[in-house]
């Protein structure tokens, strides 16, 4: 890997996890087991990729990472509670996150609900407080909350669970999945740094396309490493989309045609970023990292 590319992917980390560590300083919920739960699973570390994505972007088109602090701090909320929920045995039961013990095997599975349903009404706080910046703040966290909503992220677990072990299911149902599930989030990691600066609506639309593709790249990259991963990598059990019957792009076209269907989303990536005015090359380095990654 590019030195100068993990240098910049290390410094949008460091920047998250500093103004985490100011987050949750601020801020004690009670009672205590909720506080801990809720902590357990923000400083269990992770790629961070989403509000790294979302500096990356603001310094792309010429602004500072502060601009977007709150709305990334709220992305990674966001990110965290849905990892807490479909950890839990009704949704994708597991039992490891990131090498550690899910928070349902920690706190219990209501704990965990609770800790979940704790991280995404803080993250509806952040948005509502970012709206007093003015009318751009206003859209992009119009944005963010619509795509975790049941219009985005929700309707996308919502439609995993309803087609696991379905024989009718097939492409457009797994793209569904997809589309939703993953990509929605790191769309708006993408497009609120636009909206935020107020760009052109050609821009905005460039930037939402890229998200779209990066997102259906690393769940294409995520399903194939449930097949070659391992734990130790990956801090996660492996195997689970087969033996749950998952819909997949794997389980329904196998791993050199999903290999394929990766490819040619990083091709996309990069075709749209080439359309780009600005210096995209962190962006097409983070796409490229995405999908030869291993954890």
């Amino acid at each position: 890997m590019d030195t100068a590319f993990r240098e910049q992917l290390n410094h949008y980390s460091e920047a998250l996890e500093k103004i985490l560590a100011e987050y949750l300083q601020s801020v004690r919920f009670r009672p205590d087991i909720l506080d801990e739960s809720v902590r357990y699973s923000l400083q269990n570390g992770g790629k961070r990729l989403r509000p790294a994505l979302m500096f990356a972007v603001a310094r792309m088109l010429g602004n500072r990472i502060e601009t977007v602090a709150p709305f990334a701090l709220a992305l990674e909320l966001i990110h965290t509670y849905s990892l807490i929920h479909d950890d839990l045995p009704a949704m994708d039961n597991d039992d490891f996150r990131r090498g550690k013990p899910s928070n349902h095997r920690v706190f219990g599975e209501g704990q965990a609900i609770l800790a979940g349903d704790a991280l995404l009404n803080e993250a509806y706080r952040l948005c509502f407080e970012a709206c007093t910046n003015g009318k751009t703040y206003i859209a992009a966290a119009e944005l963010l909350c619509k795509n975790a909503g049941p219009a985005g992220m929700i309707a996308g677990q919502a439609a995993d669970l309803y087609y696991q072990g379905r024989e009718n299911a097939g492409k457009c149902e797994a793209e569904f999945i997809v589309v939703h599930k993953t990509a929605m989030m790191i769309r708006s990691a993408v497009t609120v740094p636009a909206i935020v600066a107020d760009m052109d609506e050609n821009i905005v639309a460039l930037l939402d396309e890229f998200g779209k593709q990066f997102g259906i790249l690393f769940q294409l990259t995520d399903d194939m490493l449930d097949v070659t991963g391992d734990f130790e990598k990956l801090g996660k059990t492996v195997g689970k989309d087969a033996a749950e019957n998952k819909l997949s792009y794997v389980q329904l076209y196998g791993m050199e045609e999903c290999a394929a269907l990766a490819d040619r989303a990083l091709q996309l990536c990069e075709q749209g970023l080439h359309e780009l005015p600005y210096d995209a090359s962190f962006l097409l380095s983070l796409a490229r990292y995405v999908r030869w990654r291993e954890d």
